[in-house]
Order: C-alpha cells, then structure tokens, then sequence
C-alpha cells in the first residue's frame, strides 16, 4: 500500500495561503505522490494541473465546502475533473447544519447522485461532533444509515473517533467497502490530546493500517490539524512512518 499514502493539504494551510505552487514543491521533494486538497488558492484548473503535473503529483481527493457544493455542484466537479480526481469530500459541517442529519442525508444522496454521473465520488468526513449519540445511535451512524451507500461513503477519521472514544478499528470493520480514504491523524500520549506525528501517539496506526487494506481502503490520507514543530518536518516523520509499517 505504500502507493496509497496522500497528504491533506490542510497540514499545510498557512503555507499555501503564502505561496501554494512553491507548497507543493516541497510536499513533492519530501517525496509525496498524491494530495488530497483543502482549497484551491485562486488557481484555474488548468495551471494547478500543469503545476502538479511536472512534480509528479496527483490530486486523489479535494475537500470542498458543502455550501460551495449546493451553490454550484457542477462548477465543482468540472474543476475536479480537470484535476483528474475521482473523490470529492464535504469536510465539515456548520453548526447551524447539525440539528437534522436525516436531511443532510438527503442533500447529500442528490450531490452524491450528480457527482456519480461524472466518475465523481462524495465522501462525508466527519469530526467528533457527529460521534455524538441520537438515541442509540451516534449521528455519522444515522447520517450513513439514511444515505444511499452508492452515492455517499465515509472519510474516517482515527483521531476523532479515538477522542470520541470510538474504536477505529471497529467502524473499519462496520463500513468496509464503503471507504475509498480515511484520514490516519495520532494523538499525544498527555492529558491534552493534541495533534501528534504518526508512530509518536497513542492511536495504533498500524492496527489501523492493516485494518484498513482488509476493509478495501484505497487512499490512506496523512493530516496533521496543527503541528508544534514545522508542518514540513511533521510531514515528514508521519511519511516515514508510514513507510516501515506500510
């Protein structure tokens, strides 16, 4: 699977907003094949793919604002398209969307739908809040329920679900087939929690890793939400990392 490993762009969020192409150089040189995107930085389709093109890299995913989404879907996925990339992600959900995830499901089954029609598959990635029990059940577990499987699959997150106090490993085995990526994030082994490089924490990532491939996982996504040394030097750790245990 070590042509599986992407990198979240979102690791990198302060860097790209200073200079995104010169980002990208460097996420190349660090020896990153495939990006998952969290933004485009003002850049037409066109010159981010020439761009990525002569630095061997390959946009596998891109996290898009579900408003952006409802605004104007096919204006989206053409982007996409033209970037070559097959997965399309709502990364986060405003508070003043979280009050009926049955609707959401919904909203997200017509974009899932629209999306299919172009080799395009929408991905839901979630964070702790939807770990949150309704009733007997948490939302992202009423949110999968109420979607069509066909048109909406799951971006797990191992890092939220473990502050949640979810086993990982246990929702890998319930939506297997269901998950093209997951984003694979550690966390500090202290009372705080924080975001950690992967192999330094306590999430056991190479439980999840396995898990994963037997689960039909096919991009295992690198993010580090917010890193106390470089981003570039945490990136680094978590690629090689991954590089013994893959």
């Amino acid at each position: 699977m070590n042509d599986s490993i992407v990198l979240q762009l979102y690791t990198l969020h302060d860097e790209c907003a200073k200079d995104f192409y010169h980002t990208l150089e460097k996420v190349s040189e660090i020896g990153y094949k495939y990006v998952e995107l969290a933004g485009y930085w003002g850049k037409e389709a066109e010159d981010l793919k020439a761009i990525l093109d002569r630095l061997n890299l390959s946009v596998v995913s891109s996290h898009v604002p579900l408003e952006k989404m409802e605004e104007n879907l096919e204006r989206e996925l053409l982007y996409l398209k033209k970037l070559d990339c097959n997965n399309i992600v709502c990364p986060y959900l405003g508070e003043d969307r979280r009050a009926d995830y049955v609707q959401l499901a919904k909203i997200l089954n017509k974009i899932g739908e629209r999306s299919k029609q172009y080799g395009i598959e929408l991905s839901y990635h979630h964070h702790d809040f939807e770990l949150e029990k309704s009733g007997d059940k948490t939302n992202l577990e009423v949110l999968l329920a109420e979607t069509d499987s066909d048109y909406v699959k799951v971006e797990l997150d191992v890092y939220w679900l473990t502050l949640a106090g979810e086993d990982p490993l246990i929702w890998l085995k319930n939506f297997s087939g269901r998950m093209p990526l997951i984003h694979l994030k550690d966390m500090t082994t202290d009372s705080e929690k924080n975001f950690a490089e992967l192999g330094t924490g306590r999430v056991n990532i190479e439980a999840i890793v396995k898990k994963s491939k037997e689960s039909n996982v096919q991009w295992l996504v690198v993010e580090q939400d917010k890193c106390k040394r470089s981003p570039f030097e945490s990136i680094q750790i978590s690629r090689d990392y991954l590089n013994k245990i893959v």
